[in-house]
């Protein structure tokens, strides 16, 4: 077979997250600047190969003052660790259409292994003929496991930051 690469299509993509805050809310963030591709055996997508970096400093939660604590030695520090970045090491079918990719993710100088759900939204022609893919990819990581340690007792119990991240990602594919 031979090797066909996909890249990201950054227009219709999306890298989210969401993190409870005081323990009863959730604060939703995303990666503004980022780059993603695959690498496929043709089009069968059940060997396929997924690489994905981001920049820190292109984090977003709608709030300049808690996205400059974000990049901040507190949470991300950016200016020692300026990416982040994941390399798969499986992507196994389950059922048509749904998936669980596997590799690793590099995060605040910390590489860890992670499993995510994966929906394969399958493969279709764009208006200018471009062959295109579609992945909604689902999970949930511990800030913690990567050294992401900050935060502050709330005087009613509990804690300001949840430690649990709950990834939401829309990712959209051209094959070249």
């Amino acid at each position: 077979m031979t090797t066909t690469k996909w890249s990201i299509d950054p227009a219709h993509s999306e890298i989210g997250f969401k993190v409870k805050h005081m323990m009863f809310t959730n604060v939703s963030g995303n990666f503004e600047k980022f780059d993603a591709s695959i690498e496929t055996d043709g089009d069968n997508f059940e060997t396929a190969q997924f690489e994905f970096t981001g920049d820190i400093d292109s984090i977003s939660t709608g709030n300049k003052d808690r996205d400059s604590h974000l990049l901040s030695a507190d949470f991300f520090d950016a200016s020692q660790f300026p990416k982040i970045s994941f390399k798969s090491t499986s992507f196994k079918k389950l059922n048509e259409g749904e998936y669980k990719l596997a590799g690793d993710l590099t995060l605040h100088g910390v590489t860890k292994p992670v499993t995510l759900d994966v929906e394969f939204g399958g493969l279709a022609k764009d208006p200018w003929g471009n062959t295109k893919t579609g992945l909604s990819i689902s999970g949930k990581i511990n800030r913690k496991d990567w050294g992401l340690n900050w935060n502050s007792a709330l005087e009613t119990g509990g804690v300001l930051v949840g430690e649990e991240v709950k990834l939401q990602i829309e990712l959209q594919f051209i094959k070249q």
